[in-house]
């Protein structure tokens, strides 16, 4: 990073895991010597940490939230050649820098929340999730019309990616949800899940780039057995 980098600018990025692998190495780096940048990353994981658990849970749609990430990625580095004016729509447009920066973390944090899962049932379960490639544990709570996804002692997804939520129906490939999280500083998590469960036989996660994918790019690591 030049000494000419916007001390900040990349902090809400790299907290929700949105640079591109090079870039947050890059920013990895430049943390180590920038006091300002580490006060920033601090600050904009305890927003990451502490909404999910707080606000009101709140669903963003998939199209929002990958408009975000989108902008979120469109913002000029520091540096960079200055590309020709694009026109943006409005509701980007009349949000400044730093405080789109701000709002892009507590959208993608209320994304994160996720809605209440149908389960067509007012009774109570836990199923024990099997966790592939780490030592953490998950759970998948049904409870009164309600599914939740609770995970301990987790890593965190690669840089640049998020974990996601899928639902798979018999033999068809899983399908993708609106659900995507990541863990605190402890390896702890806890989302609801959107979607329906009628039909569902597995509910899997993978590491997807910032923003989710519409089909799996890698091989779940938890894995929940309903059927």
């Amino acid at each position: 990073m030049s000494a000419a980098h916007d001390c900040g600018g990349d902090a809400a990025a790299y907290v929700l895991g949105a640079l591109e692998p090079d870039e947050a190495e890059a920013f990895r780096r430049h943390l180590s010597s920038c006091v300002v940048c580490r006060d920033e990353v601090t600050a904009f994981q305890q927003v990451a940490d502490t909404l999910p658990m707080v606000a009101p849970q709140q669903a963003a749609p998939r199209r929002l939230r990958r408009r975000v990430m989108t902008a979120v990625r469109a913002e000029p580095k520091a540096g960079a050649p200055a590309a020709a004016p694009r026109r943006s729509p409005n509701w980007i447009r009349a949000v400044p820098g730093p405080a789109f920066a701000v709002g892009a973390l507590l959208v993608a944090v209320l994304v994160v929340a996720g809605l209440s899962l149908s389960i067509g049932s007012s009774g109570s379960r836990v199923i024990q999730a099997s966790v592939h490639g780490s030592p953490g544990t998950a759970q998948l709570r049904l409870s009164g019309g309600h599914a939740e996804l609770v995970v301990n002692h987790f890593p965190p997804p690669p840089a640049g990616h998020i974990y996601e939520v899928w639902l798979r129906r018999g033999n068809r490939p899983p399908s993708p949800t609106s659900t995507l999280f990541s863990v605190t500083s402890s390896g702890a998590g806890d989302v609801g899940l959107t979607g329906r469960l009628r039909g569902v036989s597995e509910v899997l996660v993978t590491p997807e780039p910032a923003g989710g994918s519409l089909a799996p790019t890698h091989t779940p690591v938890i894995v929940a057995q309903l059927a």
